[in-house]
Formats: structure tokens, sequence, C-alpha cells
């Protein structure tokens, strides 16, 4: 298992956590509030969020074997494209 943490600077977390949350829960299975989320996706990843009024912290955990950086560019992408207006966000990934 690989670990990576993020925290993004924005006033809109909640709702981009939100937003993130219903846009996956289709396929994948997800639970939320405004202030946190969990997404567990199809290949064993899981990201985990939490949103205050200025930040949105990302935990993203991989299972051994899987790409992290492409993992972490599509959690990436998928909030640029909600964060529109004010992305491309600020991702600091670090090994967590």
């Amino acid at each position: 298992m690989s670990a990576s943490v993020a925290r993004v600077p924005t006033a809109s977390a909640s709702r981009y956590l939100q937003q993130l949350a219903k846009h996956w829960s289709h396929k994948m299975t997800v639970s939320f509030t405004a202030e946190e989320g969990t997404i567990t996706f199809p290949n064993g990843s899981v990201l985990a969020m939490r949103a205050d009024s200025e930040t949105l912290d990302l935990l993203l955990t991989v299972p051994a074997g899987e790409d992290v950086e492409r993992m972490r560019g599509v959690v990436a992408s998928h909030l640029d494209r909600f964060a529109f207006r004010e992305a491309p966000l600020t991702f600091d990934w670090r090994e967590g």
C-alpha cells in the first residue's frame, strides 16, 4: 500500500468534495457529508477527503502494484473539472 496526502487550498472545499462524491457514486462505493467523504475505487484504492473553510485535505491510499501517479492524476483532474472557475487547483502531493 502507498499513501499520498495533499492539502488543496480552496474556499469551495465542501462543494468540490460533494460534487466528486456524487459524480463517482454511481460506479464506486461512496460515503460523504459536507465535511468528509470516502471513495473506494474498483482497483482497491481509497480516497478520503476532509473539507474546511480554507482547504480540501486528501488522503489517497493505493494498493501495491497499482499506479500511484495515475491515481493522483485521476483525482486531480476530476477536482479541477469541478473547480473550473479557479482551476487549476494546487495539489501538493507527498508520501503519507
